[in-house]
Order: structure tokens, then C-alpha cells, then sequence
């Protein structure tokens, strides 16, 4: 199994139990896997009040370091290697709650049917299921028989379930906002009855609940915030709390953020012992909104005249008026003188007339001549 440094995220709440490997409770078998063979382990977290814990690993990759120090942390925080957090967290906390050590051989050995189970065997087929679902290794068929039907027996009948609260967390760790109203909506995870608060901040601040009244403990689900009065000056606070709590079976413990790696565990059953949180608050004066300038009066100023091009007056269309015709000039009037077409004209009138007039004559005569006869 490979050991290579890496540093955890950080946990986006605080608080939690903080504990010690100190050793190894029990061993079980080496079994082997489809990933290889490894030995089988209970290990013992010990709590800064000297309390102990037992846990298992649920990192099959990463090997424990020794004199590691853990904290209590949420599944959705698993830092190991492979897909605990995302797989089937609910059916390793089902295989804890029906398993060894909350089990005994002989009761595993009753309530499974596999007869003559030694801790041993209950202990392997237990460690050996819990990694099936964490890790997704299997464990092969060349393994003791009992500890293969215990094995089988609590795949097959693990159910998804739903992890057990912190011994004490808050979330989120921190906040910020600015001063003249609450900061933050803190909410409490506690297997406590009741949980101090103690706040370390400047005159005036104080913790409250969602509909401002003020508070000074809070239980499991409960919300606070931070209310800073309106004219108090940049800066911080912190609300603490401790208090005895119960560190219950399938917590996650994962090594301190910023430590080398070591491998990630999870409960095995419970114990008492102290658990603390505390988060912070900053905040800032509100910023004044930029004042509005004062609009300066001014006289309009008359619009230059656009020069426009004069348009030329339209021509309205007109019937063309007759040539008038040409009128004689008067007898009594001088003429000018007549040519061309005028002149034939005049001729031909001329002719009609003189013919017209010895006509006349002719006739004249002859009536003369006609009466002298008779």
C-alpha cells in the first residue's frame, strides 16, 4: 500500500473530538483480496481526556501512521483514497451497527448462521465488508470459509442508513458582513442536550438567534447569528463552545490538515469525551453611497438656424394658346410687303376677277344686242 504525502481539506465547519492512534485494540486475519493480501485491524483512537475509541479503516490504500493525531470530521470530508464519501457511506455504517465489536462472535454466529465464528473471524469478515464498500475490493475465495460466509452475510443484507451526528460541530467556520445587523447563519450539529456559547468580541456584540433575540446556548439544529451594532469600528469575533458529548458510532476521523498522510478511520462503537468548536466573525462599516452631484444651471443656447437651399418654384404646365392667325392689314393701312404664298394667292384673286368682270361684260352686251334684234 502505498504512503505518498498529501495534505487534507479543511473541514468547512469546526469542532469535533480530537484524538490520538495509540495502537491496535485487536488483529484478525491476513486476508487476501483482488487487490492483494493485507492483515486485518482494530485500532484505538485515544481522546485528549484520555478516553478511547475503536475504529476501523476505511482506506484500503494508505497505511496508519503511528502516534497520528485525528479529528473527528462528516463523511462528505473523507480525504482518503477511493470513493468512500460518494459510494455507499450508509451500508459501511449498517455493517458497524451489525458487526464486530457491537456483536459478539456468538452473536454474529446466531444471527448469520455461520456457526463456531471466533472474534477472530468476526472481526476479518467484518473489516473485509466495510472495505467492499469503501474501496471496492473484494475478498477472494481462497480465504478461511467462515470468515468468506460472514462476509457474504453482511453484504448482503447492508442498507443504506444515514451517519450519526457530531459530538459538537458548528457550520460554517466563519462569516462576514458589515456592521449594523446579524452576520451569519450558524448552525449547531451536537449529540449534547446543550451547548454553551461564548462569544469574544467587542462591547455590544452578541449572539442571537434567527429572529434576533438574544442566546447563549443552542442544542442540535439550532441557528445563530452575530449581531454587530451599527457604528462599531472594523474587526472580529469569535463564538466558542464545549461541552461532553457523545462520540458515536461510524464518526469519521481523519488525520490533521497539514500533517503527513495517514489512514483515514471510522468508529467501530462509542465513548464520551470532550468536544469543542469556535468560528469567526469580521466585519466592515457599510460603505456611504457616493453623494449625487448638484446639477449647475445653464442658458440654452439658441439653436444655430440650419441654412436651407431655396427651392425653385415648380413651373405649373400650361396649354400651349393658337398661334393667332395672321390678320390682312386694312385697305387703309400701308402693307408690308407681301412674297411668297401671300403673293400667289393675291394673283389667283386677280384673275377670278377680271375673268368675272369680262364675263359680265359679255353678257351685257348680248342682252343689248338681243333687244335691238326684237
Amino acid at each position: 500500500m502505498s504512503a505518498a504525502p498529501a495534505l487534507a481539506e479543511p473541514t468547512p465547519y469546526s469542532g469535533g473530538a480530537d484524538a490520538k492512534y495509540t495502537g491496535n485494540a485487536e488483529s484478525g486475519h491476513s486476508l487476501k483480496f483482488d487487490r492483494g493480501r493485507v492483515g486485518t485491524t482494530l485500532f484505538e483512537l485515544t481522546f485528549t481526556d484520555g478516553n478511547k475509541i475503536s475504529a476501523y479503516c476505511i482506506d484500503f490504500e494508505t497505511p496508519i501512521r503511528g502516534g497520528a493525531k485525528y479529528v473527528e470530521g462528516d463523511w462528505s470530508e473523507y480525504p482518503g483514497e477511493g470513493e468512500f464519501a460518494s459510494s455507499q457511506p450508509g451500508k459501511v455504517l449498517w455493517i458497524l451497527q451489525n458487526g464486530y465489536p457491537e456483536l459478539s462472535a456468538e452473536e454474529l454466529a446466531e444471527k448469520s448462521g455461520v456457526a463456531g465464528l471466533s472474534s477472530k473471524d468476526a472481526l476479518s469478515a467484518t473489516q473485509a465488508a466495510i472495505w467492499h464498500f469503501s474501496n471496492g475490493v473484494n475478498l477472494t475465495k481462497d480465504n478461511p470459509k467462515k470468515v468468506r460466509d460472514l462476509y457474504a452475510y453482511l453484504l448482503e443484507n447492508a442498507t443504506e442508513i444515514e451517519q450519526a451526528p457530531a459530538s459538537l460541530a458548528i457550520s460554517p467556520n466563519e462569516a462576514s458582513g458589515e456592521s449594523g445587523g446579524p452576520i451569519g447563519e450558524f448552525t449547531v450539529s451536537t449529540t449534547a442536550d446543550s451547548v454553551p456559547l461564548t462569544l469574544n468580541g467587542p462591547e455590544g456584540v452578541q449572539t442571537v438567534d434567527l429572529d434576533g433575540n438574544p442566546v447563549s446556548q443552542a442544542g442540535d439544529g439550532d441557528q445563530f447569528s452575530v449581531l454587530v451594532p451599527e457604528g462599531t469600528e472594523d474587526g472580529e469575533a469569535t463564538v466558542s463552545a464545549s461541552v461532553t458529548a457523545t462520540v458515536e458510532i461510524g464518526r469519521l476521523f481523519q488525520g490533521l490538515p497539514g500533517d503527513p498522510k495517514t489512514q483515514t478511520l471510522i468508529t467501530a462503537d462509542e465513548s464520551s469525551t470532550e468536544a469543542s468548536a469556535e468560528v469567526k466573525v469580521t466585519w466592515t462599516a457599510p460603505t456611504a453611497p457616493p453623494e449625487e452631484p448638484t446639477p449647475t444651471p445653464t442658458t440654452p443656447e439658441e439653436p444655430t438656424p440650419t441654412p436651407t437651399t431655396p427651392e425653385e418654384p415648380t413651373p405649373t404646365p400650361t396649354t400651349p394658346e393658337e398661334s393667332p392667325k395672321p390678320t390682312p392689314p386694312a385697305d387703309d393701312k400701308p402693307g408690308l410687303p407681301v412674297t411668297g404664298a401671300a403673293l400667289g394667292g393675291l394673283i389667283a384673286a386677280a384673275v377670278v376677277a377680271v375673268g368675272g368682270g369680262g364675263t359680265a361684260m359679255f353678257l351685257a352686251r348680248r342682252r343689248k344686242s338681243n333687244a335691238d334684234d326684237a
